[in-house]
């Protein structure tokens, strides 16, 4: 029997299984170098996140802010002077006229300082008053001097014209002639004298009159301050209206420029408002506002701006427009007003969330048209209000984006839906 030769098969199983092996591994080393999503990724519940569809709508820039009601003129009264409150004439709350006493401040030392200032004033009065009547009493003791010498030069000029005469005639000697007319002139440079005296002592005597003068009105003033200081023991209202934040009681004390309470005037009302630092090179006067009472929109302006910051805010006053105010509002209501910084416009909105704490608006979780999952995109937001966001760029209307808090999502860029 003959031995037959037995070919060897190419394609074994073994060989074939082995070859689909390392094919497979090979395929499954290229996904995962090349084509596997590396993208880290977190599985999260579907039902504890907040999913809204981005829109196409009217957007209008506004922030909230509350403000306070407050009458629209305020008088403020402040003690001028310190002291013990001894009576009060008027309540918190009462209506007031202007000129009407609301308390009195008791001050017994500044009051005693007050009288001996006004003692020691009108005594320094009086005696200016004396030395302007001894100027008066000079002027007239000079005139009488010169009336005098007048009437004693027509005296002597008579005698002398007629001892002229009996000169010539040889009547009387050389010696009574000549002591005639030595008297003569003699007076005559008596008068002139007087009279510049007199001319010089006018001079003078205005000079002194003008200085007494001022002195005599400085005082009157510092009598009428004096006394004005006096009488602001007794605090008076500034103008009629209603008096309010005056809470005092009797012994109570007071220093000098303490708040002691206000006047409301009812001629309407306005609101004040503290604006975030940020927006303070936003806000301008005739800035327009409103906010809704009893279901009706009430328009406002801003009216003034205290540019001073505290505590990272600004205060603005606001007025309402046209005076038209809300029945049944009140001094200290507090309200939610809207501070607009814009007119409405077309815009790609999305609803306000907490993912804008992490994201500052530069990204958002993008839901995938599956369903299955959402992922990050880079988006702009450029205005905001208190409900909406207007997106520029990275969004269209009709996807889905999740709003809320992405704190525990760390830095992920895809979340898995379960």
């Amino acid at each position: 029997m003959m031995d037959r030769v037995i070919k060897k098969k190419r394609w074994t199983t073994r060989k074939l299984a082995t070859i689909i092996a390392i094919t497979a591994f090979c395929t499954l080393i290229i996904y995962l170098v090349f084509f596997r999503d590396k993208s880290s990724r977190l599985y999260v519940d579907k039902n504890q996140i907040t999913i809204t569809e981005v829109q196409q709508g009217k957007f209008q820039e506004f922030i909230p802010n509350d403000g306070i009601v407050f009458p629209k003129t305020t008088f403020y009264i402040d003690a001028i002077q310190g002291g013990v409150v001894e009576a009060i004439y008027a309540e918190d709350g009462d209506m007031v006229k202007k000129g009407d006493t609301l308390l009195k401040l008791l001050n017994s030392a500044m009051e005693l300082s007050y009288m001996e200032q006004e003692t020691r004033m009108l005594a320094e009065m009086n005696n200016l008053q004396n030395t302007k009547l001894s100027l008066e009493q000079n002027k007239y003791i000079r005139q009488k001097e010169i009336v005098e010498l007048q009437y004693r030069i027509d005296l002597t000029e008579r005698d002398f014209d007629r001892k002229v005469s009996l000169h010539k005639n040889l009547v009387i000697a050389d010696k009574e002639f000549e002591d005639a007319k030595r008297e003569y002139h003699f007076t005559l440079k008596q008068l002139k004298i007087s009279l510049e005296l007199q001319k010089l002592d006018s001079i003078s005597r205005e000079a002194q009159k003008r200085d007494i003068e001022t002195s005599l009105n400085r005082m009157r003033e510092n009598m009428r301050l004096l006394r004005k200081n006096i009488d602001n023991a007794y605090v008076k209202a500034p103008a009629s209206g209603k008096l309010s934040s005056s809470n005092l009681e009797i012994g109570q004390t007071k220093s000098a420029g303490e708040h002691l309470g206000q006047i409301d005037l009812l001629d309407g009302f306005r609101l004040e408002a503290r604006i975030d630092e940020r927006y303070v090179s936003r806000v301008s006067i005739g800035q327009e506002a409103e906010f809704t009472y009893a279901g009706k929109i009430y328009k406002l302006y801003v009216g003034k701006i205290y540019t001073d910051v505290s505590n990272g805010s600004f205060k603005v006053d606001l007025f309402f427009t046209d005076d038209i105010e809300p029945k049944g509002i009140k001094r200290g209501q507090t309200v939610q007003i809207r501070l607009i910084f814009s007119g409405e416009t077309d815009a790609i909105i999305v609803k306000r969330g907490s993912f804008f704490q992490e994201t500052g608006g530069g990204w958002i979780y993008v839901v995938d048209q599956s369903g299955d999952f959402a992922y990050k995109r880079p988006i702009r937001i450029n205005r905001q209000n208190t409900n909406y966001y207007e997106v520029t760029e990275g969004l269209q209307p009709g996807e889905e984006v999740v709003i809320s808090s992405y704190s525990s999502f760390g830095d992920k860029q895809k979340l898995i839906f379960k």
